[in-house]
């Protein structure tokens, strides 16, 4: 917990540090998969560590320099189904707050620019089995860590490669059936276009 709210005090200050004078807004909607998930939660499935798709959106300001701020919140449905009948529906969602350092434009100019994200914030868990006996729907605070490349395609429109890695950092809570403290982690690989503004 005390790494947590380190982590958590680290983001808040690189957040509010001064941002370059020309910084861009990037809205970007994403797509991708998500793959290597591992739980103790009860899942009758068995298929946190399937693939499956992801979706969602975030909003980036990213200056020329190196630092840029970012909100990202994504969803995968079926998180923990794996072609059986007895899970009735199972999802997760994460919501959270982000730093960027990235190679500035200086470097980059019209390349590919490379950048690392990391940030922490909410994961919400999901699961309804069919008899409704364990039915888990709780709020796990997490981190998120990961890098990517942003490639224009236009002096208006880029495309956003990512990868990031997702687990949950609180402790064993009252509202998760599982074995000793909840473990939740998965990675998330997405593709996504945006309109800089």
């Amino acid at each position: 917990m005390r790494m947590a709210r380190v982590l958590w005090l680290l983001s808040l200050s690189l957040c509010a540090s001064p941002v370059a004078a020309h910084a861009d807004w990037l809205l970007t909607p994403f797509i991708g998969v998500k793959f290597a998930g591992h739980s103790n939660l009860v899942e009758f499935d068995g298929g946190a560590g399937a693939n499956k798709l992801t979706v969602g959106a975030s909003v980036a300001l990213l200056s020329d320099g190196i630092f840029g701020v970012e909100g990202d919140i994504g969803y995968v449905s079926r998180f923990f189904e794996q072609g059986g009948d007895l899970i009735a529906q199972s999802n997760v969602t994460t919501a959270t707050g982000n730093v960027i350092v990235a190679l500035p434009r200086s470097i980059t100019q019209d390349s590919l620019r490379p950048y690392l994200v990391s940030g922490v914030g909410l994961m919400h868990v999901g699961i309804e089995d069919v008899l409704d006996l364990l039915p888990i729907d709780s709020n796990l605070f997490c981190l998120n860590i990961g890098g990517g490349a942003i490639g224009a395609v236009t002096n208006r429109v880029s495309v956003r490669f990512e990868v990031r890695h997702f687990r949950n950092l609180s402790a064993e809570n009252d509202q998760v059936v599982g074995f000793g403290n909840t473990r939740l982690n998965f990675w998330r690989g997405t593709v996504g276009v945006f309109l800089r503004y």
